[in-house]
């Protein structure tokens, strides 16, 4: 598959090249698949729609990836009309078609990534707003063999991995300086894609890979003697714990959220019913995700129970995102606008 290109025809724009899916499969998530058919009746019964509420049409776009995949429960109970609002849902395959749409306001409600957020942000003159988080860290640690344990095993390793001068780069080099090591401490091979980086390692059994999922399971599929050593999502939480690793959040036109806070905060809770449906019925949502053409069921099945797929808003969002997008800022201020966004970024609920 393509890679995502985010592209922002305005500023310099630091992309997140793990925001995305290809072909995955492997065995290391059975357990995890299962489903039980109490979780089913509960979400069929959370999903009613509520006859007294006013129906509101929501345009909501996002990427053809792992930010899409926490939305599926939702988009399946939107077709059957058991939401209080109405939903468009747009897939598409790079950032920059989400970012036009916004700025023409043909979109109302947006999951993009979160330092695009934060450029968003500025390039429109604050006519933004994050509403959640949507999907923590994907990317992951791969190599042959089992002598990666921790982080500080990684010293003296070649890795090679995508996103030279983006955010994988940065998260690497974060997480490295918490461990008193640096990029200097290991030698880096910076592939286009994360296809390049399975070769890669394919040819060279003693490197290493940062891979981010579904990638990362197409490999140990590909070659079963490679295993996910590392999830960077934790061991960014282990030596941080206010921020963390964040993949892709939800955005609303400000202009919109004005005009019908309602339709965000029940758009919120659907969001945090969907979350955690996918997350428990993973087999029935891999069905659903291609259906909607967004990964083949069997890609899905392995790769949603390493998305980390979640549905927070509120001052835990604000918390977690605003010592991110600092972490970022700190790495290279572009990467995030230029500057770091301020209180009428984070979107607070009318319904505390």
């Amino acid at each position: 598959m393509k890679r995502l290109r985010f592209m922002l025809c305005v500023a310099v724009l630091v992309t997140m090249s793990f925001v995305g899916c290809g072909k995955a499969s492997n065995d290391m998530n059975d357990a995890k698949q299962d489903a039980t058919s109490n979780e089913n009746q509960v979400a069929e019964s959370d999903n009613e729609k509520p006859e007294e509420e006013e129906s509101l049409n929501v345009r909501v776009a996002s990427l053809k990836g792992p930010t899409s995949l926490g939305m599926l429960q939702m988009m399946n109970a939107a077709k059957e009309g058991k939401l209080s609002n109405q939903y468009e849902f747009n897939i598409v395959q790079a950032a920059d078609e989400i970012v036009t749409k916004v700025v023409k306001g043909e979109i109302d409600v947006a999951l993009v990534p979160a330092n695009v957020a934060s450029v968003l942000y500025q390039k429109t003159e604050k006519k933004v707003e994050v509403i959640d988080i949507n999907t923590l860290g994907v990317l992951y640690v791969v190599e042959h063999g089992d002598s990666i344990q921790s982080v500080k095993d990684l010293a003296g390793k070649t890795i090679c991995m995508t996103g030279k001068g983006q955010v994988p780069e940065y998260a690497l080099s974060y997480i490295l300086g918490k461990h008193e090591m640096s990029m200097e401490d290991v030698t880096v091979e910076f592939k286009s894609e994360p296809a390049e980086v399975i070769s890669f390692l394919e040819t060279k059994e003693d490197a290493v890979g940062i891979i981010p999922m579904p990638f990362a399971s197409a490999a140990t599929m590909k070659d079963s003697s490679l295993r996910l050593a590392l999830n960077l999502t934790d061991e960014w939480n282990k030596v941080d714990d206010t921020s963390t690793l964040i993949t892709g959040v939800t955005i609303a036109r400000k202009e919109f959220v004005e005009q019908h806070q309602k339709a965000i905060d029940r758009f919120l809770e659907e969001h945090v019913k969907s979350v955690e449906y996918v997350n428990a019925n993973v087999e029935e949502a891999a069905a659903w995700a291609e259906e909607s053409d967004i990964v083949k069921a069997p890609v899905a099945m392995n790769a949603i129970p390493y998305c980390n797929l979640v549905a927070i808003s509120g001052d835990e969002m604000k918390t977690k995102l605003s010592g991110y997008l600092q972490t970022l800022f700190d790495a290279n201020p572009q990467s995030v606008g230029g500057t770091l966004p301020d209180e009428g970024f984070y979107y607070e609920s009318t319904t505390k």
